[in-house]
């Protein structure tokens, strides 16, 4: 049979699962029947062998035989495994799908991207600190101030990114009821570093990725001087390579050294342009930049943007470690 997905909306949550399309009337006639549809509701809740699903009905094993043999053959159900019982085959079967209905080809209309994307993969396990069960948003996230602070005097050139970002995780997190963006003075102020962080910006406009960049696996090289920082790029711990380019920039996701039950992601670069290319790497090229992502280990991914439709904008990126 061929399957869908189903959407559901329940006490404000959305869920999905999956649905077998009958296509053939005939075999919508097989699974209709009285008894098949017991059998069946039966076989959705656990797998069962012919004789065990006639005990637990209350009617005869030949019977039961008959609508497995027709269920069978409409597709509705399949054999998962075998077992010797008193020398003989038990065969043991179960629901293809917990879900059947028929499906007339008129009908679909447009709605606003309800984006499934990767329901169990990656992209959800690398967030998956930073969504609560009932999908909605759990953490802050962190810019830096648009006006000069910390010891660079700088200005944040690369907040506005977060924004981009946001859209990404609304596709599959819910908006919590406090506002969930944070200038980095005002984080430090109000003592919130004990929360799910993700900080966008480098160390040069955002004070808590400046704080955090000891316990980065590729850190930010800042060497102390009369004037204040001397700042030298990326350098990694496990390659020593130096990476110093405008372009390229960091992520990496680690534990809040703040609260170890907390996690901390970072998308900072060299420069606002490096900034755009990690918040790109992890919206628009996921699958490629956590192809190597190890939900048990702290992960760090060095990224180099690039323009390649020569309009001056970064659209592309590479990983580069």
């Amino acid at each position: 049979m061929k399957k869908k997905l189903l959407l559901h909306e329940e006490n404000n949550m959305q869920k999905v699962k999956e649905i077998a399309i009958v296509e053939d009337p005939q075999k919508l006639k097989m699974v209709l029947n009285r008894l098949s549809w017991k059998i069946l509701a039966v076989l959705s809740e656990s797998e069962m062998y012919p004789l065990e699903i006639a005990k637990k009905l209350g009617v005869h094993e030949q019977k039961v035989y008959y609508h497995i043999r027709k269920l069978a053959k409409a597709g509705a159900i399949t054999i998962c495994r075998e077992e010797k019982k008193k020398g003989a085959t038990a065969k043991y079967y179960k629901a293809v799908s917990l879900a059947f209905g028929i499906e007339l080809p008129q009908g679909y209309k447009p709605i606003h991207k309800l984006s499934l994307i990767d329901v169990n993969g990656q992209i959800r396990r690398f967030f998956n600190e930073f969504i609560k069960e009932d999908n909605t948003f759990d953490g802050k996230i962190v810019v830096g101030s648009p006006t000069p602070h910390g010891p660079f005097k700088t200005s944040a050139r690369d907040g506005h990114y977060a924004s981009h970002l946001t859209f990404f995780l609304g596709q599959f997190a819910k908006a919590p009821e406090e506002f969930a963006i944070k200038l980095d003075v005002d984080v430090k102020a109000e003592k919130e570093e004990k929360n799910n962080l993700i900080l966008v910006g480098g160390p040069g406009t955002n004070l808590l990725t400046q704080e955090l960049n000891a316990y980065l696996p590729i850190r930010f090289n800042m060497k102390p001087s009369e004037e204040g920082f001397l700042f030298g790029g990326l350098v990694s711990r496990k390659t020593s390579n130096v990476y110093t380019a405008d372009t390229m920039g960091l992520i990496a996701k680690i534990v809040n050294p703040w609260d170890e039950t907390k996690r901390v992601i970072v998308l900072a670069g060299n420069k606002a342009v490096g900034t755009k290319a990690c918040v790109l790497a992890l919206t628009n090229f996921w699958k490629k930049t956590l192809k190597k992502y190890n939900s048990e280990d702290a992960f760090a991914a060095v990224i180099q943007g690039f323009d390649l439709d020569g309009d001056g904008k970064v659209d592309s990126i590479e990983v580069l470690e």
